[in-house]
């Protein structure tokens, strides 16, 4: 029982430590927030869609220019 007091105890210790840690850094005076290296809301990845995929059988069959101009048109 003691053992489960004890894990009880360092439960509730981390978790007190966590929300401290939470408050300091969300913090409207915090030097982080305004330093720009903790943000709240970070931009969401997205992809623009460059038409189709060639196949691996189109790759096969393409010379090696075109692959070129391929891969330089997707970059």
């Amino acid at each position: 029982m003691t053992e489960d007091n004890e894990m009880m105890l360092l439960l509730k210790e981390l978790v007190n430590k966590v929300k401290s840690l939470e408050e300091a850094v969300y913090h409207k005076d915090n030097l982080l927030m305004k330093s720009g290296m903790v943000v709240v809301d970070s931009p969401t990845p997205a992809m623009a869609q460059g038409g189709e995929l060639p196949t691996g059988d189109t790759i096969a069959k393409m010379d090696w220019d075109d692959i070129h101009n391929m891969v330089e048109r997707m970059s």
